[in-house]
Formats: C-alpha cells, structure tokens, sequence
C-alpha cells in the first residue's frame, strides 16, 4: 500500500507512526503542508499514486482546508474533513455529543463580556471558560470568583481574533486529580490512559503523569463508540472524565498524538494504528468498482 503522510512537523507521534508503516513493508510519501499549493482543478503531484492520506497537520487551519481540497480531488484521507470541522471546534464538538446522548459537560456560548458573565454567575464558583479553538490546555482557565471572570472577560475581550469574542463556559467537573484519554479507531479502543495531575488541567503537555488505564467497563467502551460516531469517524483521541460511577466526555480530538499512550500502554499502539489504516485502504478497494 502506499501513503501520504500530510505533515507540517515531524514529531515523536509521526516518527512513531511512519516506522511502523515501513516495518510492514508499505510505501510512504512525506507531504510537507506547507509546501503545497492547492488548486481547484486538480492535486499537487504529491499525492499522485497515494492510496490514503493521513492528516498528521498541527495547525487546525491547515488540516481543515487540506482534507477539504484532497477530498474534492476524491483522494482519501484521514480522518474526513467533516469529523475534523467538529472536532477542531468545541462548540461544535459539544452540539454533536449532546445531540447523540453522549454525556458531556454543562456548557453555554456567549458573545458579549455581560452575557459570558451572566453564565458564569448561573454556573457558579469555579467554572472553565476555554477558547473554542484549542489544544494542549492553553488558553483555558478556571475561574473562582467574579473578580477573577471579570478581569479574563476584559482580557478576552482585547484581543484582535474572533474566537476570543467567542465565550465557551463549561461547568467545571470535579475528577479525582486524573482524566481519561481513549485512542479509538471508528470507535473501537485501542488503548488508554489516565493522565494525572495536582492541577486541575491534567493534560500530558502540562506535564501530568501517565499510567495505562484498561477499557473493561461496558459503559466506557459505549461512550466512546458513541462519542466516535457523533463526530464523524475515524482515529480519534477520546478525553473522559469520572464521575461517581459514570463518566463524561469533554474534549474528541481529530489529529490525536499517542506517543504518551504508547509509553504507558501494553500494546504497541503505532502498529494498532497501522492496522486500522490497513483496513481502511481495503474496505475502500473492496467497494471501488472495478
């Protein structure tokens, strides 16, 4: 098989991932975004001969226009276009989850400084107010008394870019010190992890400890199928959190990184991801007409 891999900086996940590929022997092009000049009438000769394309873009705004124009080409990539628009946009993220049963946490959007506050008043001490577009746990905060939202209401409201007049108020959910990231492939899980912190943001880029975490309860391996379906599809990075005896999922990530999880876990998460890209390729061949 041979695959493009839609890059702008080669991490540790890529590396992770493009070894796996050629240890099974399969051709792999490396297709540097940022390189590339899409037009309306055909694709970049760096796609040529590519049987799937895999979105590895780190800024959202590239991946999102990328995946559009390779599937206007009819080249096949992942994840889609689509699963990507929801999940690089928590507003949207939250609509679709809510929209599918999947519990997910309170949330209200606002557009002015007066009613991002009256939210925030109607959640209560503390509560999250994120930025709509966002990864890595920057830009979030939360918030424990008015004064507080008041001074980051202004401060948000300073600055140039449309998404920050954008106020995404989440409740703020008390987990035991960790939260859950479940790596699934159209909803299966392949591995997981709890990622522990004394911070209230207990993200692996904030440096929060990782242990692996076995998916063996039903209800979380129904949540995040569900949660995977809602948003389109395709390799995803799940983020739960517990609560009491039930779990809530707060973020779906569309380009997600695993090479943390791969430290933590058991199985060799880069060739899991490979064989679902294996499959991927042939499911496709299987309904391509002849």
């Amino acid at each position: 098989m041979h695959f493009g891999l839609l890059y702008s900086r080669i991490r540790r996940d890529e590396k992770l991932l493009l070894a796996a590929l050629r240890d099974r022997g399969h051709d792999v092009t490396k297709i540097d975004v940022r390189k590339q000049r899409f037009g309306l009438d055909s694709p970049p000769e760096a796609f040529e001969g590519v049987d799937l394309v895999v979105d590895r873009c780190l800024a959202t705004s590239r991946s999102l226009y990328a995946t559009r124009f390779l599937e206007a080409y009819g080249i096949p990539v992942v994840n889609s276009a689509a699963t990507a628009d929801v999940c690089a946009d928590k507003v949207k993220t939250s609509l679709a989850l809510d929209s599918a049963g999947v519990p997910t946490p309170r949330t209200d959007v606002a557009f002015t400084t007066e009613s991002a506050l009256e939210s925030i008043e109607r959640f209560g001490y503390p509560c999250i107010l994120k930025p709509v577009v966002g990864s890595w746990g920057r830009l979030m905060a939360k918030i424990d008394s008015r004064s507080a939202a008041e001074a980051i209401l202004e401060h948000k409201a300073t600055l140039g870019h449309y998404e920050h007049k954008v106020f995404y108020i989440q409740e703020f959910v008390s987990k035991p010190g960790r939260d859950l990231r479940v790596v699934a492939a159209d909803g299966v899980p392949i591995a997981g992890m709890a990622r522990s912190s004394d911070h209230w943001l207990t993200n692996a880029a904030k440096g929060a400890s990782t242990t692996e975490f076995e998916i063996d309860d039903e209800a979380a391996r129904e949540l995040v199928e569900k949660a995977s379906a809602a948003v389109g599809g395709g390799l995803l990075g799940i983020d739960l959190m517990e609560t009491g005896d039930s779990y809530t999922v707060h973020e779906v990530n569309h380009t997600v990184e695993f090479k943390a999880l791969d430290e933590a876990a058991e199985i060799d998460v880069p060739e899991a991801v490979v064989d679902w890209l294996e499959a991927v390729v042939e499911d496709r061949i299987e309904v391509t007409p002849a």
